[in-house]
C-alpha cells in the first residue's frame, strides 16, 4: 500500500509530497512543510500569507479595488447598492456621506446563511426528496402483484364462462396491460422528476459545502440561497389501482356483465415542507385536560389572547387597554390604542413587537419600542382579526365599509400578497358581516377561520382553496347553536376553536375531523385562546374577563 494514498496517513506538504504539513499558506491555499516554506514565498508575491496549518483558511482574500489597484476592498457602500470600495474609495468625494459597511460583517452574515442552507438542505429537504422516492420505488416494486391480484379475479371469473366468455376475458386483461403501462409511465414520469431535482439538491449542496469551505469574499457574498425553489415538495403521487367488479352471467350482455375496470385513478396529496417549524414529538391528547391556573385580568369583557413567549401574554377586551401579563397574571405592561378605541385583534410578531387592529382607523399597527407605526392602512376595508405566520406573513380577516363581504389577505410587510376570498365556483367563503372572523394558520400552512356568523371553521390550503369545512358535532349536551369564535392550531396540527354558548372547546384533526371536547374546567363563554411553544392553552372567558391556562397534550 502506499503510505501517502493511505486513509490513516497525515497530512503532507503539496510541494515536495514527502514531508509532513507544518504550515499553510492562506492565499495560495497549499499545504507547506518547514523547508518548503522559503521555496514557496521567494518567488517575490507580496500576497503569501503563512499560517500554522491548524489556522487554515483564516484569513479573508478580498477583492482587489478596480480604481485603487493597489488596495484591497475591505468595505461595502450602502448608497452605491453595495459594490466594493477601499478606504481611499471611501474618502472620495463619490462617496462622500455614504453609509458603509465591513465586509467582514457581510461574510459573517452570509456563511452563517450558508451554514442554514446546508443544514436545510440537509436535515430536511433532501431527506424529504428521499422519502417521495422510496415511496415512488415502492409503488413501483409492488406494482406487478397489485395487477397479478387483478388478472387472477378475472381468471376465476372467466372460467365459470369456458368459452364463449375467452375472448372477452383475454380482451379485458389487454385492457389491465395498457392501463399497467400507464400506471408504470405515471409512477416512472413522477420518479424521474424526483430523481432530478434530487441531482439538482446534490449539486447545489456541492456548491454549498464548496463556498462554505471557502475564503473567497466575492463568490460567499454573491451566494443566492435556492432554499425557496427547493422548498415546496412535489405532491406526493397515489395512482390506486383499478377494480375488477363481477356481476352476474347474461351471454347477452355478456361484456359489460363479465365486470367493470375502473379507470386509472392519480391523485396527488398535498406535501408541505415547513422550514420554519421545529421538528416536534408526537404527542397525545390528555384523557382529562388540565385547568392549571386561572388569571385575573380586569377586563369586564375580554376577547383576545396571545403569547408573547413561554412567561408572558398579550390581553385585549372592550377597551382601549392591551395589557400584557406573566404567567403568574402580574401585570408588566399596558398599551393604549393610538385611536382610543378598543382593538378588534392582536398577535406578536416573530420580533416580539406586538401587532394590533384597528377598525375604526382602518389600520394595522406595530407598537415598537414605546412608539406606534402604521403597518397596513386600508381603503373601504377594516381589519377584524390577525394571525402572523410560520413564514413571517401577516393574515388578516377584514369586512368591507359597507358590512357586505368579508376575505383574507396575506401580507409580506405592508405589501398585499394574496387574497382568499371566494370558492373555485366563485362563492364566498365567508359570511359578508362583520361579526368576528378569529384566524390561524395550522402547520401544513391551511389558513382556519373559525366564521361566528356562518357558525362554521372554514379552512382552505396555503393556496386559498378550500379544504373543508366544520359546522359542529352532534351532541346531546351541547345543544345550543355552533358560533365559534377563537380558533388556534397546537404542535400536532389540531385545530382547536371556542364554542361559546355550549361553554367548551371544540379539538378537530387537520382534516376537520372531531376529535372530543375541552368541557371539564369550569370554562364559562370562551372566546379568544392561543397556545405557547410547550402546547399550553390559553383561553379568554369573555365575561369574567379570565385567561385560563390549560393542559391538554399529554
Amino acid at each position: 500500500m502506499d503510505p501517502h494514498s493511505s486513509a490513516q496517513d497525515v497530512h503532507r506538504c503539496d510541494l515536495c509530497e514527502t514531508a509532513i504539513v507544518h504550515s499553510y499558506c492562506d492565499f495560495c491555499q497549499v499545504n507547506l512543510c518547514k523547508p518548503c516554506i522559503g521555496d514557496h514565498i521567494s518567488d517575490g508575491y507580496d500576497k503569501h500569507k503563512i499560517v500554522p496549518f491548524q489556522e487554515r483558511r483564516s484569513t479573508l482574500i478580498y477583492p482587489k479595488c478596480e480604481t485603487h489597484s493597489q488596495k484591497n476592498c475591505k468595505f461595502q457602500c450602502k448608497d452605491c447598492n453595495n459594490i466594493f470600495v477601499c478606504s481611499s474609495c471611501m474618502a472620495s468625494e463619490q462617496h462622500g456621506r455614504h453609509k458603509f459597511v465591513e465586509v467582514t460583517e457581510v461574510f459573517k452574515t452570509k456563511k452563517d446563511d450558508i451554514k442554514k442552507d446546508k443544514q436545510e438542505f440537509e436535515n430536511h429537504i433532501s431527506p424529504a426528496y428521499e422519502e417521495i422516492s422510496h415511496d415512488l420505488e415502492n409503488q413501483l416494486a409492488n406494482l406487478d402483484g397489485g395487477y397479478e391480484k387483478l388478472t387472477t379475479t378475472m381468471s376465476k371469473q372467466g372460467e365459470q364462462w369456458h368459452r364463449e366468455i375467452d375472448a372477452i376475458i383475454n380482451k379485458m386483461k389487454t385492457e389491465i396491460s395498457e392501463i399497467k403501462v400507464k400506471h408504470r409511465d405515471i409512477l416512472q414520469k413522477h420518479l424521474n422528476e424526483i430523481k432530478q431535482i434530487q441531482s439538482l439538491i446534490n449539486e447545489t449542496l456541492q456548491t454549498i459545502r464548496k463556498i462554505e469551505k471557502s475564503t473567497e469574499v466575492s463568490s460567499t457574498i454573491e451566494y443566492s440561497s435556492k432554499i425557496r425553489e427547493f422548498s415546496k415538495l412535489p405532491p406526493k403521487v397515489k395512482v390506486t389501482l383499478p377494480t375488477f367488479i363481477p356481476k352476474p352471467i347474461d351471454r347477452e350482455k355478456l361484456y359489460t356483465l363479465v365486470g367493470q375496470i375502473t379507470p386509472l385513478s392519480t391523485a396527488t396529496e398535498e406535501n408541505v415542507l415547513s422550514l420554519h417549524q421545529p421538528i416536534t414529538s408526537v404527542k397525545e391528547l390528555l384523557d382529562e385536560p388540565e385547568l392549571v391556573v386561572t388569571l385575573q385580568t380586569g377586563y369586564e369583557h375580554l376577547h383576545s389572547v396571545t403569547c408573547l413567549n413561554e412567561d408572558s401574554i398579550w390581553t385585549c377586551g372592550v377597551t382601549n387597554d392591551i395589557k400584557c401579563f406573566n404567567i403568574k397574571g402580574s401585570l408588566l405592561q399596558t398599551i393604549k390604542t393610538k385611536s382610543g378605541i378598543l382593538p378588534n385583534g392582536i398577535d406578536v410578531d416573530s420580533n416580539g413587537d406586538l401587532l394590533y387592529a384597528d377598525g375604526t382607523t382602518r389600520t394595522v399597527n406595530k407598537e415598537k419600542n414605546g412608539q406606534t407605526e402604521v403597518l397596513i392602512r386600508l381603503q373601504g376595508w377594516r381589519p377584524r382579526q390577525l394571525c402572523v405566520t410560520s413564514t413571517g406573513d401577516l393574515l388578516v380577516t377584514m369586512y368591507s365599509d359597507d358590512k357586505t363581504q368579508s376575505k383574507v389577505v396575506r401580507y409580506s410587510g405592508s405589501t398585499e400578497k394574496q387574497t382568499i376570498q371566494f370558492d373555485d365556483e366563485g362563492k364566498p367563503l365567508y359570511s359578508g358581516k362583520y361579526s368576528s372572523k378569529y384566524i390561524t394558520e395550522n402547520r401544513n400552512h391551511d389558513v382556519c377561520v373559525a366564521d361566528w356568523e356562518a357558525g362554521a371553521v372554514v379552512v382552505v390550503n396555503q393556496d386559498g382553496k378550500l379544504r373543508w369545512r366544520y359546522t359542529s358535532h352532534p351532541s346531546v349536551t351541547k345543544n345550543k347553536p355552533f358560533k365559534p369564535s377563537g380558533i388556534t392550531a397546537d404542535s400536532q396540527s389540531h385545530i382547536l376553536t371556542t364554542d361559546g354558548d355550549n361553554h367548551c372547546i371544540h379539538i378537530l384533526d387537520q382534516n376537520g375531523q372531531f376529535l372530543r371536547y375541552i368541557d371539564n374546567c369550569d370554562l364559562r363563554y370562551p372566546c379568544g385562546l392561543c397556545v405557547d411553544n410547550n402546547d399550553n392553552l390559553f383561553v379568554c372567558e369573555y365575561y369574567k374577563g379570565n385567561v385560563k391556562k390549560i393542559k391538554f397534550l399529554k
